[in-house]
């Protein structure tokens, strides 16, 4: 279960998923200011220094009444600017970090110690009792068809795997792009929907337009799972992968020990080959994130209603 500080602050059970180079504070006040959690890569903010600025605009324009902010750490060694963003996340009281490639023992101890909690994704069950014996306080469970990094097992199986040893904070990702989605990930034992791709689609966030005009377009089809571009299996829009002068259907298998994040592929991952997840049928229109949580938000009490 969330902790009450934060389930009493969402309107709809959903965290806005961190977003590699999309995710601004822009998008993140928008997406909390309509009721679910918002959330972006440290990384994002470019050069470092500007995170600070970030994060000074964040906690000062947000309200108690709003949904909190998350900021997403990359754990794994090639992250050279760890130690520096999460000195400005303790600075600023960050309330939630999501960690990603890698869970560390000391690093939940130093949230904690602010009064933060940190919510790690895993695609598996063994990933998942490595955090928590880690001391990660919930769990995001990224799961097949989930935009950029995810795994292969369905949400159905790994859900109730690990509803089987942890009763905690449990997000669930993958292909969940509407309320009837959200409500469905809850059926299945999961606290709140991971929602990243939908977000894509929206006015403030950081895409150029034939991004978001391919989300728009685009189904579950033209998702491409592939180890390629950053040496860790993810998903793409099968469109940018063409342009990029590839063959999406016959594309090398790249050295996992070799993970970067923007080099040694053909294309960049995320700038040019454009990450998404598998519920992009349900996106029609580029709105703003607002209008899309209000959406979501409609969709989710409705689905409540019909199944009562």
């Amino acid at each position: 279960m969330l902790p009450t500080w934060l389930r009493e602050r969402l309107r709809v059970p959903v965290i806005g998923a961190p977003l590699f180079i999309i995710s601004n504070p822009d998008l993140v006040l928008a997406q909390c200011r309509a009721g679910v959690v918002g959330s972006f890569p440290a990384l994002n903010a470019r050069p470092p220094e500007l995170l600070e600025t970030w994060l000074s605009r964040l906690t000062s324009e947000l309200t108690a009444q709003d949904a909190p902010f998350a900021v997403n750490q990359i754990v794994h060694r090639s992250n050279d600017r760890l130690e520096h963003d999460l000195a400005l996340c303790e600075q600023y009281k960050v309330p939630i970090v999501i960690t990603s490639l890698g869970a560390r023992e000391d690093l939940n101890a130093r949230v904690h110690a602010w009064g933060g909690i940190v919510l790690h994704d895993v695609i598996n069950v063994v990933h998942a009792k490595k955090a928590l014996d880690k001391g990660a306080d919930g769990l995001i469970a990224v799961c097949a068809g989930a935009g950029g990094h995810a795994g292969t097992t369905s949400p159905f199986a790994l859900v109730e795997e690990i509803r089987r040893f942890f009763d905690g904070p449990l997000a669930l990702s993958g292909a969940i792009a509407t309320g009837r989605g959200v409500l469905a990930a809850r059926a299945m034992g999961a606290d709140v929907a991971y929602i990243g791709s939908a977000f894509i689609a929206t006015h403030e966030a950081n895409a150029v337009d034939p991004y978001k005009q391919a989300i728009v377009e685009g189904n579950a089809a033209d998702i491409v799972y592939t180890n390629l571009f950053t040496g860790v299996h993810g998903n793409y829009l099968r469109g940018s992968i063409v342009r990029a002068g590839l063959d999406p259907d016959n594309l090398p298998v790249s050295d996992p020990s070799k993970m970067n994040f923007g080099g040694g592929a053909p294309a960049k991952a995320w700038k040019d080959i454009w990450g998404c997840g598998q519920g992009i049928g349900s996106v029609r229109d580029v709105v703003g994130a607002g209008d899309l949580v209000a959406r979501l938000a409609d969709e989710y009490a409705e689905a409540r209603r019909a199944l009562s």
